[in-house]
């Protein structure tokens, strides 16, 4: 494991985290910036490439136990060049570039839950749940979506144009690594229809107005749910091609939940239809902390 240190704000590596915490999936090369030493974890865990550590001087036990392949590259450089180069207003002492996963439509349409990065998938048997996300501007929104699709089961997430990028810091801090594993496609309208069609998903739309209560409709099948822009919702033109329109009731005196919110709802709205179908559920509960026990 090469280890070097460096001084400089301008040090190529350093220049490179900058770039890629700046345009997320767009910069350094392909790879994305990650901060924190459980976000590195977690991409540990995932078996994505990593290929340079950051680390502030001081900072070093942040390396200890953490099984970095041996040509993982470490930089030893001041914290104040470290947080030149980090996103966040209280930047973390630890940092990464790692190679994003390669996702296709063949996972997010796969019919098993746990399809690898390969194309190949488990045993483990279930029915495809989909979410797409049209115009999903807030990051903490979209990552907190993609923790809940993890949470849920879903089999992936499509994101269409207007949604925030899934590397963006913000998303990538708050799906708590969730963001590593739940295959994740980007696609137009047109070719996302045309998949879902072609594989017999059927499309629902959430909407506040003329829709089924989502407790109300069987979604035990294969469906792919639509999840609009926090402002407006899902477009008209988009709801028009959809094969029926769905809405979470509010007893409340509140019109619509938040993206992320409706999102989760949902999703859970969905295993439990499908719990009842199958005659229970094998899945573990959580604590109240998000934690497995």
């Amino acid at each position: 494991m090469p280890v070097r240190v460096v001084e400089s704000k301008q040090n190529a590596r350093v220049k490179e985290l900058r770039q890629a915490f700046a345009k997320p999936g767009r910069g350094a090369h392909g790879a994305v910036g990650i901060e924190g030493r459980n976000l590195l974890v977690e991409a540990l865990r995932a078996k994505l490439a990593i290929r340079t550590v950051f680390v502030a001087k001081g900072s070093e036990r942040q390396l200890d136990g953490l099984s970095l392949p041996a040509k993982t590259e470490v930089v030893v450089l001041p914290a104040t060049v470290l947080a030149s180069a980090q996103a966040t207003e209280t930047p973390q002492p630890i940092a990464a570039l790692v190679e994003p996963p390669d996702w296709s439509w063949a996972h997010i349409l796969s019919k098993h839950r746990g399809a690898t990065r390969d194309g190949s998938t488990t045993e483990n048997g279930g029915t495809a749940l989909i979410l797409v996300l049209t115009g999903i501007q807030d990051p903490g929104n979209l990552g907190t979506i993609l923790r809940s699709a993890e949470a849920f089961g879903a089999s992936g997430v499509v994101s269409l144009p207007g949604t925030v990028s899934t590397w963006n810091p913000k998303a990538v801090r708050a799906s708590a690594g969730s963001v590593f594993r739940v295959p994740l496609v980007a696609a137009n309208e047109t070719i996302c229809i045309a998949q879902l069609r072609g594989a017999g998903v059927r499309i629902l739309a959430t909407t506040v107005r003329d829709a089924q209560p989502a407790n109300l409709a069987d979604m035990t099948d294969p469906v792919a749910l639509l999840i609009g822009n926090e402002g407006n919702g899902v477009a008209e033109d988009l709801i028009a091609k959809s094969d029926a329109k769905i809405t979470i009731p509010c007893p409340g005196p509140v019109e619509s939940l938040n993206a992320a919110m409706a999102a989760t709802v949902l999703l859970y709205e969905v295993a439990r239809q499908r719990a009842a179908a199958s005659g229970g559920t094998k899945d573990r509960q959580t604590n109240g902390r998000g934690a497995r026990r």
